[in-house]
Order: structure tokens, then sequence, then C-alpha cells
């Protein structure tokens, strides 16, 4: 599993500047096919590190919807959304944080969309393997109650395995739909 992670984050990694912007540009048009946003949303992305699709083009887009947007930051082993504002710093993997906003759990989010290192055509979905995601949204898996929020995976084409499964683990917990620059799973 180790290997195939570090396949799969080089994949990504090596995609050109150029097409990258492109791409990320595609995804908001799949996003939009199956997403209707509206201003009462609080929807959380992410900063792009190591590689991974910017969402940026979502963010855009959402703004200028008056949509409450946030990112995630660390808690402990888990993760918590706080609001996009004017200050941040880094936390201990290098990624910046917002400072100083209102901070929610995921359980007050309407949408999350989350980066993947990989994922297969089952929607099975590998992360960086911290499971920071999987510890945030296991009420999910456990309580089939919870409508919210719903959980959307991004990544580029290439990040598909076309042959195998990802292995799954118990506290894995599964995603909505995987959306890529082409398609949406």
């Amino acid at each position: 599993m180790k290997a195939l992670r570090q396949t799969l984050r080089q994949q990504r990694r090596n995609i050109a500047p150029f097409d990258r912007i492109r791409l990320a540009k595609n995804i908001l048009s799949q996003v939009q096919k199956v997403i209707h946003f509206h201003s009462r949303q609080k929807v959380a992305i992410y900063l792009p590190n190591d590689g991974e699709i910017d969402p940026k083009y979502i963010q855009d887009f959402v703004n200028l919807l008056k949509t409450n947007t946030y990112l995630p930051i660390l808690a402990g082993k888990s993760l918590q959304f706080a609001k996009i504002g004017k200050n941040f710093r880094k936390n201990r993997f290098g990624i910046l944080e917002p400072v100083s906003t209102q901070i929610l759990k995921a359980k007050q989010m309407n949408i999350i969309f989350m980066p993947l290192v990989g994922f297969d055509k089952h929607k099975n979905r590998m992360g960086m393997g911290g499971g920071f995601y999987d510890r945030t949204l296991a009420f999910k898996k456990n309580q089939q109650k919870f409508k919210n929020p719903k959980i959307y995976g991004l990544a580029f084409d290439c990040q598909r395995l076309e042959v195998g499964k990802i292995s799954v683990q118990d506290w894995d917990v599964p995603l909505d739909k995987i959306i890529t620059p082409s398609k949406v799973y």
C-alpha cells in the first residue's frame, strides 16, 4: 500500500502547471453538475498540498454565492473546520490554517471537499495515510441518520486505479461522490 501511495502521489505531482490550471477549472464544471450551492451552506475546501488538485475555482464560485467557506484545521488526531479569514499559520505538516475565525465540527458542515491520493471504480479512496478525515467523519459511518455533511473527494483522473481495488478498512468512511476533471463517480 505504501508503494502504491507513493506512485500515485508522484503521478499527481508530475502534472504540468498549465495542465493543473486547466484541470482545476474543469473540476468546477463537474462539481456544478451534481451540487446546487446556496448562500446558507457551510462548505469546506482545502489548500492544495503535495500535488493535490486545486479547489480554487470551486472556492471562487461558492464565494460569489456568498456561501461560507471553511478549511480543515488539525485538532489532535482529527480535524475541525475554520472559516476562511485573513490570518493563517502553518500546522505541524506545513499546511496553512486559518486563525482567529469561527471553528465548526464536521457535523455542522453541509459539504466537505477532500483531496485524495487515489481511488478505484468502487469509490474506495486512499488518503495520505494519517486517518484525519476518517476519524473526523466516523460519526457518518456509525449512524445513518446524518445526511450532512455530503463528502466529495476531488482528484485528477490519473489517480484512478484502472486495475485492482483499494483495500477498505473498517474505519474508512465512504464518500458520497468522487469528482475528477472529466467524470463524477
